[in-house]
């Protein structure tokens, strides 16, 4: 065991300070991009990289369930339940402006998305003019006030701060729940 950690920490340096030229294909090191990853998160590139071919019914069957899936399985639960019920009920009757839409609210990134939809915070202009996330938030909105104590809920603009264990506190906890 000594032999090989000898012979692999005298060998790295080389491979490390040899000219790339001389070094054998099956040596070569990966060594990533600068700034790759902007591009492939980027909102413009997003909606770009999709293909959104609705020629045919099994091409629009594929897209459909990689989008329902998407919208169910993204790891944040308020968000799964909620995108996820409102996609199902929608992308059938969505034209291709609108799937590139719906592309661009699932490549948000998942804490934004949630404190945009509930009015926590303002989110930016370009989401703002996109009709998905408009219709979306109005239908979490709607739920909201038809479904949450508003003891419950800060101010838009405000972070809820309520904690769960309010019916411990007092006289002053939330009439029900903390949503």
């Amino acid at each position: 065991m000594a032999n090989f950690r000898r012979a692999l920490l005298s060998t790295i340096p080389r491979m490390l300070s040899s000219n790339p030229a001389s070094r054998p294909a099956s040596h070569a090191i990966h060594r990533p991009v600068l700034c790759s990853f902007s591009s492939l998160y980027s909102s413009n590139s997003a909606a770009k990289s999709i293909d959104i071919d609705l020629s045919s019914e099994e091409s629009k069957r594929r897209l459909f369930n990689s989008l329902l899936y998407r919208s169910k399985q993204r790891g944040f639960l308020e968000l799964d339940l909620v995108l996820g019920k409102w996609v199902e009920d929608h992308i059938y009757s969505m034209d291709e402006s609108g799937i590139k839409h719906l592309v661009h609210v699932l490549d948000l990134e998942n804490p934004d998305l949630w404190k945009w939809l509930t009015d926590q915070e303002k989110p930016p202009e370009t989401v703002n003019l996109n009709p998905v996330f408009v219709a979306l938030r109005e239908k979490v909105i709607n739920n909201l006030n038809n479904h949450a104590a508003p003891e419950t809920r800060a101010a838009p603009g405000q972070p809820w701060t309520r904690g769960w264990d309010d019916f411990n506190k007092g006289c002053d906890a939330p009439i029900s729940g903390n949503q």
